[in-house]
C-alpha cells in the first residue's frame, strides 16, 4: 500500500536583482506548496543577497500576505554561495528544495520526487532534460561535470544542477565553502564525500524570465574550473586521510524520526 503521509517542505533559495521575476515566482511555488495533496507543513526562505534593486521591497510586500515566508537579508552582496547557504541554515522542515529564484527551475519538478521521499534515499538531484541555456554556459557545465564525476567517481548526469531535495537535516549539516557561483556543485560533492548517493530524476527547464546572470562568462568559467580542481584535491586528501570527513549527525533517517 503506497504511503500518504503528507511531506514537510522547505524551499530555500538565493536571491540577487530579481525584482523582474522573483514576485511571479513566489507566487508558483506558493500556489503549489498551498494546494499539492502530498505536502504538509511548508515555508519558503529566501536570501536576498543584497540586491540593489527592488527586490527587498517585493519579498517584504510578499511576507505581508504569506506568513510563511522567511526572508534573510544580507546588507551587502556576498555571493550566491554564500546565500544559498544562509538560507538553507533558515530552513526547519524535514525536507528542503533547493531552487532558484529566477524561475529556471519550476516547483512542479518535485512531482516525480514527493512520492520517493518515504524510502531510504536522502539526496535528490534534478538533471535537466533539456538545458535552457545558451551553448557557452552548457558547454561549460558539461564540462566541469564531466571532470567533477571524473574525480569524485560518479556518474552523474548533471553534476551541476542546482534542484536539490535533500533530508533536512543533512542539507543543514553540510560544511559548505564555496562563495559565488559553485555552490550546486560543492553540494554534490559534499554529499558523495559524507557516503552518501544521489538520486537523479528528470526535470524540466526554462529559460531565465528576467533579470540578469550574477557573473561574467569567462570569470565563472575560470572559478568553476578552479573550484573543481579544489573539490578534486579535496577529495584526494580525504581518501588518503589527511582530511578528516565532518561529522553531520545525519546519517539515518530513523534517529531523526522523520515524520
Amino acid at each position: 500500500m503506497q504511503n500518504t503521509r503528507a511531506i514537510d517542505i522547505s524551499v530555500a533559495a538565493p536571491a540577487y536583482n530579481e525584482a523582474e521575476t522573483i514576485g511571479a515566482v513566489l507566487t508558483e511555488w506558493r500556489e503549489y506548496l498551498e494546494t499539492h495533496p502530498a505536502v504538509g507543513d511548508w515555508e519558503i526562505v529566501v536570501c536576498d543577497d543584497g540586491s540593489r534593486d527592488a527586490t527587498r521591497a517585493i519579498l517584504e510586500r510578499f511576507g505581508e500576505t504569506c506568513p510563511r515566508l522567511v526572508v534573510v537579508p544580507f546588507d551587502r552582496n556576498r555571493g550566491a554561495g554564500a546565500a544559498i547557504a544562509a538560507a538553507i541554515a533558515a530552513t526547519r522542515l524535514d525536507w528542503v528544495v533547493l531552487l532558484d529564484s529566477d524561475g529556471q527551475f519550476p516547483i512542479a519538478n518535485l512531482d516525480s520526487v514527493l512520492p520517493r521521499l518515504h524510502g531510504a534515499d536522502l539526496a535528490f538531484s534534478g538533471a535537466r532534460v533539456r538545458k535552457a541555456d545558451g551553448p557557452a554556459h552548457r558547454f561549460g557545465s558539461k564540462a566541469s561535470g564531466m571532470v567533477g564525476n571524473l574525480l569524485l567517481g560518479t556518474r552523474y548526469r548533471d553534476f551541476n544542477s542546482i534542484f536539490k531535495v535533500v533530508h533536512g537535516p543533512l542539507f543543514r549539516a553540510l560544511p559548505l565553502e564555496s562563495g559565488g557561483m559553485n555552490c550546486s556543485t560543492e553540494i554534490t560533492a559534499r554529499v558523495v564525500e559524507l557516503g552518501h548517493s544521489w538520486v537523479e530524476v528528470p526535470i524540466g527547464h526554462r529559460a531565465r524570465g528576467g533579470g540578469a546572470r550574477g557573473w561574467r562568462f569567462w570569470r565563472g568559467a575560470r572559478d568553476r574550473a578552479l573550484f573543481v580542481g579544489y573539490l578534486g584535491l579535496r577529495h584526494w586528501l580525504l581518501r588518503r586521510g589527511v582530511l578528516r570527513v565532518p561529522e553531520t549527525g545525519a546519517g539515518t533517517r530513523a534517529a531523526e524520526g522523520v515524520r
